[in-house]
């Protein structure tokens, strides 16, 4: 039996489960963390014959309802009738006292989450652009999904959803900064002036790359992950994501998972025309939308450099991160100059 991991304790887990789904578990349950979430904890569970996979917040974090798990939840509920592969959904559970928080439970799915270009490297040319392209293909479906006929009508609010964005991150950056950065101000006001009219609202993902997706035999997607940041909205923010993590970065020590040096990468103005050939939808625009993902990534990065600046954060390589901001800052002013 593997060590008891924080914050799931197997035997309450099994004690429930044999209240709520009595005859899925037949022996002792086994649980162990898996590394690599960025938000939400994630576990895989077995009894030795089937295994399954728990999601719950992280440890500390308070919820007043069980509003975050419940939308996860309930996203990959109502994906999983459609084309959009997703793990099946089993049981959701509201009642704090089993795990010390919301938590809710999915079928396992084999694949692999490929993070880095050595990763696919043993894949070889011809396997990782099908596994790229496949990444785009099922992005294509998920914007193809109608919220209202799947129950997600009501899943976000579209309606002005790009400044809301653009205001959230700036405002997360006005949070964390402890020291000058050059052009990030003039990148958040040239996004600012040219906000796009968006497409028509669609489910988003919110964080859509390959190493939030489990690739299976046949380098096919078994498993899109890591639906937290999901809802209704301008579905080219997940495109713009897309090419973003798609570009070649040329630094070293970069945090961001990027797969854009594989042998057999597509360029990302291949992912974009697979996409609108695909979609239907005009990408004409895009170059705002890509632009916007590398001024959200510098936010991000800029606050992990400031935790590490007070002493909050552990582990190795947090001192390198405050170097890559400023080229995550050229990039989108660049993105958004050349579009």
């Amino acid at each position: 039996m593997s060590p008891v991991p924080p914050g799931l304790d197997p035997e309450k887990l099994r004690a429930h489960l044999d209240r709520v789904r009595p005859g899925l578990v037949s022996g002792p349950v086994d649980a162990r963390l898996i590394e690599g979430g960025r938000s939400n904890l994630t576990y895989a569970v077995t009894d030795g014959t089937d295994s399954w996979v728990v999601r719950r917040p992280p440890l500390g974090h308070v919820l007043a309802t069980a509003h975050d798990m419940k939308r996860e939840f309930r996203v990959i509920s109502a994906l999983h009738p459609t084309s959009v592969p997703v793990p099946e959904p089993l049981l959701f559970c509201a009642d704090e006292s089993v795990l010390g928080a919301p938590f809710y439970v999915m079928e396992h799915v084999a694949g692999t989450p490929y993070r880095t270009a050595e990763q696919l490297a043993p894949l070889g040319p011809a396997r990782t652009r099908a596994a790229i392209l496949s990444l785009v293909d099922t992005l294509v479906d998920l914007h193809a999904v109608d919220p209202e006929a799947v129950g997600l009508g009501d899943f976000g609010r579209p309606e002005g959803f790009l400044d809301r964005q653009l205001r959230r991150w700036a405002k997360q950056l006005a949070a964390s900064r402890g020291r000058a950065l050059a052009g990030i101000d003039e990148l958040q006001a040239a996004l600012g002036r040219a906000l796009p009219d968006s497409p028509e609202p669609t489910v988003i993902h919110g964080d859509f790359r390959l190493d939030n997706v489990l690739i299976g035999e046949g380098d096919r997607i078994n498993a899109v992950l890591d639906w937290e940041m999901s809802t209704l909205g301008d579905p080219l923010t997940d495109l713009g994501l897309l090419v973003m993590y798609s570009a070649r970065l040329e630094v070293t020590g970069s945090p961001i998972s990027t797969t854009a040096g594989a042998a057999g990468h597509p360029e990302p103005a291949e992912l974009v025309e697979r996409y609108a050939a695909r979609s239907g939808r005009d990408t004409g625009g895009l170059a705002w939308y890509t632009a916007f993902a590398w001024f959200k990534l510098a936010v991000i990065l800029e606050g992990i450099h400031y935790r590490y600046t007070l002493g909050r954060t552990v582990g190795p390589g947090f001192d390198r991160i405050g170097t890559l901001v400023p080229v995550f800052i050229e990039h989108g002013l660049t993105t958004l100059q050349e579009g």
